[in-house]
Order: C-alpha cells, then structure tokens, then sequence
C-alpha cells in the first residue's frame, strides 16, 4: 500500500509536470544569477516560482573525455552504478542502504536524484517539491547518495553482465556498426572517438570507479544549476548542503589536459558490407568547439542545410527531388572539443551511390556559396518564432542554464539569443562554413551498399 504522503507526492509532481508540459509564455527576460560558494563550487539561478518545484543540475569534469583508453565506459558506468546503493555513514548516524532501499527512500519522497556522464561532463540531476519538510528530505538524501555511493563488487558483476549483453545485441545493428567506423574514423585516438566494449568493461573494476570520484568529484570542480521556486539564499543553502559530504579541498589540483581533436588531411571513404534493406550513410569531419565565435552562423546556416526538416537543402534534394531516402540530416555536436559534423540518411542499398554523391554535391554547393537571402529569412524566422518553446519548463530553462554554466557564456545569453541570430548573414554563413568545412577531405561511411545490376 502506498500510504498518505506518497500519493500526496506524487499527485503533486505530477500537477507540477503537468504544469510543465502546458506552453507557458516567453520570458521577456531571464534573470540569472552567478555566484560562487566557499568551497569553489559555482552556482547558476534562475528563479521560476509558478510552481512550487526545484530542477538542480550538478556538472562535473568527470566526462568520457577523462576515461582511460583500456577502460572505455568508466565514467558512464560510473554514473550509473553511484545511483544503486550507498555506505554507511556513522557520523551521520546512516546505515547502509542497498539499490532496493534507495528506490523506496526516493519513492517516497515523491523526487529523484539521477547521474550519466556524457563526453564533457558527469551530470547528477535532482528534481524535488520545494515543500520545506519535504524538500529538506530530499535535499539531505541527494548529498548522502553524491558522497557516497556504495560501488558494491556484486552490483557491478551484475550490471557488467547486463552491459555486455546489450553490447552484443547493439553490434548486430547496422546503425551501431556505421557510427562505429564513423567515429573512429573522425576522432582518432582522441577520447571522443572512444567506445565502450565487453573488453574495457572487463578492464573496470569497482575501485576504478571509487577513484574517480576521489579525483574527480570535488566541490571545487562543480557547476551547479538551480531552475525553480527558490531565493537566492535559499538556493545557496541548498547547494551548499548538497555538496557538503563531498571531500573539502584547500586548493583544486589541476586536471591533465585533454589534446584537441585533429583535423582530418584526406578524405576516407569505408564501405562496410552488411545484408540490411536499407543503406547506412554517414558523412562528416570534425567540426567545431562551443566555445566557437561563428556559433550562430554555424547553428543558423545548418538549420537550413539538414537540421530545419523538410525545407531544409539536404531533404529538398535527396528525398522531396529524387525520392533517395525518407529524410536526410546535418547536425554540429560541439563540446569542449571539436565534436563530429554529419550528414546522414538512409537509402536502398542499390541507391546508396547516388544518395553519397547528391548530399556531397548539396553539400559543397553550400560551403562555396551559402544560403540564399529567402532562405536565410525563412530560417531566421522559424528560430525566432520557435525560442519560446526552448524556455517553456521547468527542465528546458535548467538545459539552458547548465549550457550557460558549462560553456561559460554570458549571464544575458538567453536574452540575446534572438539579437545574436537576427544579426546573422549570408556573408556570415558563407565565411563560417568555408573556415569550418572541407568537403573535400570528410569521411563517407556506406554500409550496405549494392552496385546496381
């Protein structure tokens, strides 16, 4: 039986996420607010008192970008196993808790605390009710659960097991085995071309992972990020106690750099047989950082090259002019590093030379020559109009947020946002693309590909 509270909890995150799903209207401007703590730590707020709720985002450098090479997957099993169970804790007066108990300790608190690591970053994401008793309990046992996590030895037999199940069955799709030459194609040896395998994971052992975190996870490494219906001083105490099992720190002892992604000197070409009734294609280069100055020519001209759907070039001319593929896509994954460019669709295997050899010309035509000035104010006018939806909850105002933290952009970023890609030229498109690309030299990855009879 769930008793009173946990269905009063729950009733009420629900409201709450039903209230954070319903459009709400744009923000005229978003006040944020930038502090540091005593232990280091930064903390970003955004107040957003509506709804009597609090998302907090905990960002560390503790991404794959920091994995060792035998041990891909250390930071993203990590992550997950720092969620299933935690130590006891006696100056605290805390008993052990195994993976069940923590379960229950959440349910019925009505929130949540969750982790993941991506390439850049290991992120723990805590969502409660701001009720004080509630909140208090919440905020209390998120700290413990961030300090301390258990990394028990026979949970991580389990979930290796787990994984390398799942690594097998992924290796037998042909999307998995694309990107898989695709990556390793574009990054090299550098960490982002990095993937977990049964073999890292058989490297990873529980004490790997405790020594992530006692390098790693420190207060004075975090970027925290408060979205909800909290003051400053009430966002400050509530960070401050999240952070305050974690080990205090004199000073922040320097992490090893991580090298830069090299630019690719010739164009590789791997055509991978595989029986499948659709083709695989995937063509790109590493692209670009964040931290970029040509972001929003870079975000406004892809827009029209392969993100902006069905008017997008890519779609008009492979899918809507010659039938090739359902759609076709471009897409920038910048990071502290240059992430991958792509270009990728889907096509019968009997067509996947003509569909290679159309995205490449769309492509080059759009690097020499840009956008058109109809299409640039078409593109222009889709982005603006669609900003509202990129702030409309709780959780999209918290990925803002963490994006501001992360990547060190200003305080008034979000309220520049439409300024920033109103001022964006064909000029401005043309030159950033040109210093960006190089058609001529990108990876083509085709698998499954037949020659016509």
């Amino acid at each position: 039986m769930i008793n009173t509270f946990k269905k009063f909890a729950a009733y009420a995150l629900l409201t709450g996420m039903t209230g954070l799903m319903t459009p709400q209207p744009a923000w005229a401007a978003v006040a944020i607010e930038h502090w540091t703590l005593a232990s280091g730590a930064e903390v970003f707020l955004a107040q957003s008192p509506s709804i009597p709720m609090v998302d907090v985002q905990m960002d560390f450098d503790a991404g794959s970008r920091r994995d060792p090479a035998q041990q891909a997957g250390l930071a993203s099993v990590t992550a997950s196993l720092s969620g299933m169970g935690l130590l006891a804790d006696p100056t605290h007066g805390d008993a052990e808790m195994d993976e069940n108990a923590l379960g229950e300790a959440w349910a019925d608190l009505g929130a949540s605390l969750s982790a993941h690591a991506s390439h850049d970053r290991m992120s723990f994401e805590l969502r409660s009710l701001t009720y004080p008793d509630l909140l208090a309990r919440a905020v209390q046992l998120a700290s413990r659960q961030l300090a301390l996590p258990a990394f028990a030895p026979d949970v991580w037999q389990r979930e290796r097991a787990t994984l390398s199940a799942a690594i097998k069955e992924a290796n037998t799709r042909p999307a998995t085995l694309a990107a898989r030459a695709f990556n390793q194609a574009v990054f090299g040896d550098h960490p982002y071309g990095y993937e977990m395998t049964e073999a890292s994971l058989e490297r990873i052992e529980v004490s790997h992972m405790a020594g992530v975190y006692r390098r790693l996870i420190l207060p004075c490494r975090a970027r925290v990020s408060v979205v909800g219906a909290l003051t400053r001083p009430q966002a400050d105490a509530l960070v401050t106690q999240l952070l305050s099992r974690l080990p205090a720190t004199d000073a922040c002892p320097a992490l090893p750099p991580v090298t830069e992604v090299s630019a690719l000197t010739q164009a590789y070409e791997v055509a991978i047989a595989f029986d499948s009734a659709q083709a695989q294609v995937l063509i790109g280069q590493p692209g670009y950082k964040r931290d970029d100055p040509d972001f929003f020519a870079l975000l406004v001209g892809n827009h029209i090259l392969g993100s902006g759907g069905f008017v997008s070039r890519l779609t008009t001319e492979v899918r809507e002019k010659r039938g090739l593929s359902y759609s076709a896509y471009s897409s920038f994954e910048p990071g502290l590093h240059a992430g991958a460019f792509s270009i990728s669709l889907q096509t019968r295997p009997d067509q996947a030379t003509q569909a290679v050899q159309v995205a490449r010309s769309v492509l080059s035509g759009f690097v020499a020559d840009g956008p058109t000035q109809a299409e640039l104010t078409a593109a222009k006018d889709h982005l603006i109009g669609g900003f509202a939806l990129r702030l409309d909850s709780n959780h999209k105002l918290l990925e803002n947020l963490v994006n501001i933290a992360w990547n060190h952009l200003p305080l008034n970023y979000l309220d520049t946002w439409t300024q920033q890609i109103a001022r964006v030229t064909v000029h401005d498109i043309r030159a950033a693309f040109g210093r960006k690309l190089r058609p001529d030299k990108m990876v083509t990855v085709v698998l499954g590909a037949k020659d016509k009879k």
